[in-house]
């Protein structure tokens, strides 16, 4: 495949629009639209949904992975042949992470990274359960997903299960029939799953949804409902009186896997071992 016109494929799924694309890389539309035109005639499928913004369509998927793949792997062997370390840039790594990793382990496994190769982040977030939707799609180099199937061109690394426990603040639980349940987002079943290991899986409380980790645990601590908390932050409410555990000895665990392009590259390598260390203290 042309790499002119596979590097300009991904510039115009990542900037969203081919007038975007057009700026990024100091051409004309029309030659981005040239280009596109002519990768699509190469590989004979539409590899662009122009809608706003631009998507790939199924058939582009695989080569948006395939530019990304390409693209870190030029800097890497520039890098190499050049003897300059990272090239003189940073690489940026696009990685999709769920909110509660987000929020607790995964930062810290960033800032264990060594200071070479030199990295740069684009973090998406997403509930576990779909994270790794980014991955399938080619706009993720890696996720922490609760699927641990591997997607095409991926490897999968167990990292561990994290621990939630049912919490509420004290003096506003009435019953997990009546009290408001906490949720996330629509995609959230972590409260639902429980209630079914509870033996209850058919109760219908009243729901609130609240969007962001750090908003979710205060919402629990303001008693405007009950939820699943990561077991570290709930610990800590529980022994300093701001919360109550609601089913002494019962929790829910949720395996946690790496999964990440199947691909030699020095960046990838590094980050894949600093979040499998920081992951091996954090979960369990």
């Amino acid at each position: 495949m042309d790499a002119v016109q596979l590097a300009t494929f991904q510039a115009v799924i990542e900037a969203g629009s081919f007038e975007a694309a057009a700026r990024a890389l100091h051409v004309t539309p029309s030659a981005v639209s040239q280009r596109i035109k002519a990768l699509e005639q190469a590989v004979g499928q539409v590899l662009v949904r122009r809608a706003k913004p631009c998507e790939a369509t199924e058939a582009g998927q695989a080569l948006v992975r395939l530019a990304g793949q390409v693209a870190l792997l030029e800097r890497e062997a520039l890098a190499a042949a050049r003897g300059v370390p990272g090239g003189g840039g940073r690489t940026r790594m696009s990685v999709v992470v769920n909110a509660d990793s987000l929020h607790t382990w995964f930062l810290p496994a960033l800032a264990a990274l060594p200071a070479e190769p030199a990295l740069s982040f684009e973090l998406h977030q997403d509930d576990q359960d779909h994270t790794a939707e980014l991955l399938r799609a080619g706009t993720a180099m890696a996720a922490v997903t609760a699927q641990h199937g591997a997607v095409q061109g991926c490897r999968v690394e167990n990292l561990g299960a994290m621990r939630y426990l049912a919490v509420a603040a004290p003096g506003h639980f009435t019953g997990f029939a009546t009290t408001p349940m906490l949720v996330f987002n629509r995609k959230d079943r972590l409260q639902h799953r429980f209630l079914e290991a509870l033996g209850r899986p058919g109760l219908d409380p009243p729901i609130t949804y609240v969007p962001a980790a750090h908003a979710y645990v205060e919402a629990i601590r303001l008693g405007l409902g009950w939820g699943m908390m990561p077991e570290q932050t709930a610990r800590e409410d529980i022994a300093a009186g701001r919360g109550v555990d609601l089913a002494p000895g019962r929790h829910l665990d949720v395996p946690l896997y790496w999964q990440y392009w199947r691909m030699e590259s020095a960046a990838l390598t590094a980050l894949t071992a600093a979040v499998k260390a920081v992951a091996a203290e954090a979960l369990r």
